[in-house]
């Protein structure tokens, strides 16, 4: 009924606190199947990871923008959230507070989310008990793997595809 990508999410989100995982997981799944799509339910759910991992690392600017577009985008799709197995208003009401928190320089704080669908949560749990994470654990905030992910990674890729994207917009115009 869910997408494994969406599975593999929760189980990241609630057990090794990957939020850059949380984020790549996404990413993929929402280029295959609604890549032009920017107010996507799969966006909002990239943007509000990516915020976390900003929270995390101290970036309280970044994290305030990407909350607040994927607040936005909730907002925009209430329908949307109650199909992936979550409670549309308590995320809301978690995700403003996330925002408050960030607008008064908080640290931050690992957050769960309101999964309303209990089957969803008992995969969820147990593929990231699969994985080896304890669901539910706080962040490890010592983990510079975790923390400082976008600088491990190998960006080939990612340089290739701007690349590639540059010659096709100079070639158009």
């Amino acid at each position: 009924m869910y997408p494994s990508e969406y599975i593999q999410f929760l189980a990241h989100f609630h057990g090794d606190r990957d939020y850059f995982e949380c984020h790549e997981l996404l990413e993929d799944y929402w280029k295959k199947i609604d890549s032009r799509n920017k107010d996507s339910i799969w966006v909002g759910l990239i943007l509000m990871s990516v915020s976390l991992y900003h929270h995390r690392r101290h970036n309280f600017s970044g994290a305030k923008r990407t909350l607040i577009k994927a607040i936005k985008i909730f907002e925009l799709q209430p329908d949307a959230m109650t199909k992936l197995g979550l409670q549309n208003v308590e995320l809301l009401h978690l995700l403003n507070g996330l925002l408050s928190a960030l607008e008064k320089g908080e640290s931050y704080q690992s957050v769960s989310l309101p999964i309303s669908d209990k089957a969803l949560a008992e995969l969820s749990r147990k593929t990231c008990e699969q994985k080896g994470f304890i669901w539910g654990r706080e962040s490890d905030l010592k983990n510079k793997s975790i923390i400082d992910r976008h600088k491990l990674r190998d960006r080939t890729s990612i340089i290739e595809e701007r690349q590639q994207s540059l010659k096709m917009r100079k070639g158009s115009e």
